[in-house]
């Protein structure tokens, strides 16, 4: 496929190509949901999610006189290849020449496009059946059109390449002769559609290249950083710096003498739970990024640091522990984990501690926004373009369908994005300056300390052993601030989607098994950070899955195994429900005998039991997360004065089916650095309110000399019975704790508290 450049096409941009181009211009309606979501129809899947899916080809499909296809990726690409994976679905179907696919990115407008959140690991699950369908649909009309032309029957036609021939002569037409007459037929039903059979799919399966590849590399791919217009003015804000606080006073003239500097604005903040409103503060608005910063470090402001001015990290952390050593809210009950404790062999315990996280993203939040003429437009790097133009909308008093959103690359996201309170931001500043456009910049500091944070979280795991090692009793204690804390007041219980996320769906075959969740009140603005709840969970299990090996002198992958139990679907009887990801656990069950299959496949390839040189270990560690099932062996290397080398990672993956295995293997490889990251060094922690960390420097990641040697991808080959399972997030849970158990390997030294940092040194 040819390169691509990403331009900030409106749905205007994109009708106004067709017209020109003479191109393919279906019947304008929606279809019947496809037969994937047919499968999870209610509560469940797709259908649940806002606005749902939408297979209409009018959407996502045109072709141009010329033969160039042009689809329309609805979701926001942010490193994934979602810009490569899903027009790759609708080529294959529609059976398009891939050199002559053109790709375009939507505006936020679900109601044409389906749902745009991109977030959960959901885009390839929730939209591989519509985009096949949408192609097919296509590809049946343009037959159909040339059957007319050459007055054959539709069977006697079919398209190949880019073309549709007629079988019986060889006679050809290109797409492009045939498109604009297809225009005039009707859209097929959703129960005419010819879907493909996995022997016919010529892109779905394989490793095609990413669709912005060359222009990333180039520096040519537009990011929210990027976003340039003339007469445009730049502003960074002064946020309160302890979450809940606010401007007492502000004293702006030495701001306002600052050369470049136009305004001062004051934001208003919004009481909590604000979801994602602007914390508020002073903006500086300016003819340049430079005085604009220059001018914020001018302003002299006194804060009210309000009900949060004296959290810190340190005391939090033994309220938390405090909290798991009592009972608490029971949300998983199995036979009697209180009683089987009692009568044990052996009694194990443990507590893990897993701190703030930061998304930390390389491209921190930025966007641009001009209001004229009654309209506003934003342009953003959001992975939420509707919630982005509903809240901008409600924010500015306009009508939703006045505001329109357009996308643009992210440089990194990890859940950072889904919250779009830079964006009103910059809407509230574009007003200010009647209309003109305005660049909203968020510094590194800025992201780094007014962030959505990852909880903070204590996991306590208590367990009973019998006389021969087997595990008989389980009881979780998970203490960890909720993010549901930013949409309703006094929420002091994880929501069920984060108990769901590793902890009561835990599918270990122990007959008294018990989880509870103690109150935590949040300190801080909670959000989605990759992976989510499943990290703090998986860490702890995994790890204490380990220590139960270790404590009955068995193998740790051996123990994990007899833990996990035969090959079934879990039965979670004593769960009223289960959140799952969404999806129905009909279509989605929680498959042991998958998750086992990992768990043996990445042992056999990263060679298991293998003599190793001194100082080295393997640990191994396996989690089911966004219905989909990961198993990693790390292998450590640690010096005598602790310093840790990483030589080698094997990750076993099984996502039901695999569009791109390349996009696999890379979030596979890009789970396993941001888990180093998290293991190894990356913490928020707070003192007086404020967070201590401010950069790069102080908040590390994963540097290049710190990543594995060798990290091998083995992805379990796709089986087409099975629904698409996500790719994004699970690969990066199980990460931590097969490092931490290497280390145990390695050391004998049990790391319970991440990060890890000097703790190997002690």
């Amino acid at each position: 496929m040819a390169a691509t450049r990403l331009f900030n096409f409106s749905r205007r941009d994109v009708l106004r190509g067709i017209v020109a181009g003479g191109g393919l211009v279906l019947a304008a309606r929606i279809m019947p949901l496809g037969s994937s979501v047919a499968q999870t129809a209610g509560a469940y899947g797709a259908a649940a999610m806002p606005h749902g899916t939408v297979n209409d080809p009018n959407a996502f499909i045109s072709i141009g006189k010329d033969g160039i296809v042009t689809i329309v990726c609805h979701r926001s690409e942010m490193g994934q290849g979602v810009r490569t994976g899903m027009p790759q679905i609708v080529a294959d179907e529609l059976e398009a020449d891939w050199a002559r696919v053109r790709v375009v990115n939507a505006p936020g407008d679900e109601e044409r496009f389906g749902n745009q959140d991109t977030d959960g690991s959901r885009s390839t699950r929730h939209f591989m059946q519509p985009m096949r369908e949408a192609g097919a649909a296509a590809r049946m009309m343009l037959e159909a059109t040339a059957a007319k032309r050459w007055g054959v029957e539709p069977g006697e036609v079919e398209a190949r390449n880019h073309e549709v021939v007629h079988k019986a002569s060889g006679r050809k037409l290109g797409y492009g002769e045939l498109a604009e007459e297809a225009a005039s037929l009707e859209v097929p039903a959703n129960d005419q559609l010819r879907l493909k059979t996995p022997e016919q799919f010529r892109y779905i399966g394989k490793p095609m290249p990413l669709a912005d590849g060359f222009d990333i590399t180039v520096g040519k791919a537009q990011y929210g950083f990027d976003t340039w217009m003339e007469g445009m003015r730049y502003a960074v804000v002064a946020r309160p710096p302890v979450f809940g606080g606010k401007v007492a006073s502000v004293d702006d003239s030495a701001a306002l003498k600052v050369p470049g500097v136009e305004k001062v604005v004051r934001i208003e903040g919004t009481p909590a739970p604000a979801k994602f409103q602007p914390l508020g503060g002073v903006a500086v608005i300016a003819k340049n990024t430079w005085a604009a910063m220059k001018g914020r470090e001018a302003l002299k402001i006194t804060w009210e640091d309000g009900p949060h001015g004296s959290y810190d990290s340190e005391a939090f952390r033994k309220q938390m522990e405090e909290t798991a050593r009592k009972p608490a809210k029971v949300v998983r009950d199995d036979g009697d984990a209180e009683a089987a404790l009692g009568k044990a062999a052996k009694k194990v315990e443990a507590e893990y501690y897993i701190p703030h996280l930061a998304q930390a993203p390389m491209e921190p939040p930025a966007a641009t926004v001009r209001i004229r003429d009654g309209k506003c437009e934003v342009w953003a790097c959001v992975q939420a373009p509707q919630v982005t133009r509903t809240d901008v909308a409600e924010r500015l008093g306009m009508k939703v369908e006045d505001v329109t959103v357009h996308v643009t690359l992210l440089g990194g996201g990890f859940g950072r994005k889904s919250k779009p309170d830079f964006a009103i931001e910059a809407a509230l500043l574009s007003k200010e300056m009647g209309g003109a456009p305005v660049k909203l910049l968020w510094t590194r500091e800025d992201d780094i300390r007014h962030g959505y944070y990852h909880t903070v979280s204590v996991e306590r795991i208590d367990a009973g052993l019998d006389d021969k090692g087997k595990a008989v009793a389980w009881r979780h204690r998970s203490v960890a601030p909720t993010i549901t804390s930013i949409f309703m007041p006094d929420t002091k219980h994880q929501g069920p989607f984060e108990l769901g996320m590793g902890l009561v769906d835990v599918p270990f075959d122990i007959p008294n098994l018990r989880c509870e969740n103690g109150e935590a009140e949040a300190h801080a603005r909670i959000g989605w950070f990759r992976s989510v709840s499943n990290i703090p969970h998986a860490f702890a299990i995994q790890s204490f899955a380990a220590e139960l090996a270790a404590a009955a002198g068995k193998d740790q992958k051996d123990y994990l195994l007899e833990l996990l139990g035969p090959p079934r679907v879990a039965a979670l009887e004593s769960l009223d429900t289960l959140w799952n990801y969404g999806e129905s656990t009909k279509v989605y069950p929680v498959d042991v005998g998958r998750l086992r299959h990992v768990v043996e496949l990445v042992a056999e390839k990263s060679g298991w039991g293998r003599q190793l040189p001194k100082g080295h270990g393997l640990g191994i560690a396996a989690h089911r997360s966004f219905v989909t099932y990961v198993a990693t062996v790390v292998e450590t290397a640690v010096a005598e004065d602790g310093t840790l080398t990483i030589p080698r990672v094997d990750v076993a993956v099984d996502c039901g089916n695999v569009v791109n295995p390349e996009r696999v293997r890379a979030q596979m490889e890009g789970a396993c650095i941001m888990g180093l990251s998290l293991a190894l060094s990356s913490e928020i922690s707070f003192k007086e309110g404020r967070v201590v960390q401010g950069n790069f420097d102080d908040y590390q990641v994963a540097r290049i000399d710190q990543a594995p040697r060798e990290i091998n991808v083995h992805i379990v080959p796709s089986n087409w019975d099975l629904a698409p399972g996500g790719v994004g997030e699970p690969g990066l849970p199980p990460f931590a704790p097969a490092l931490t158990n290497a280390i145990f390997a390695a050391t004998g030294k049990r790391i319970r508290r991440l990060p890890i940092g000097d703790q190997l040194r002690a």
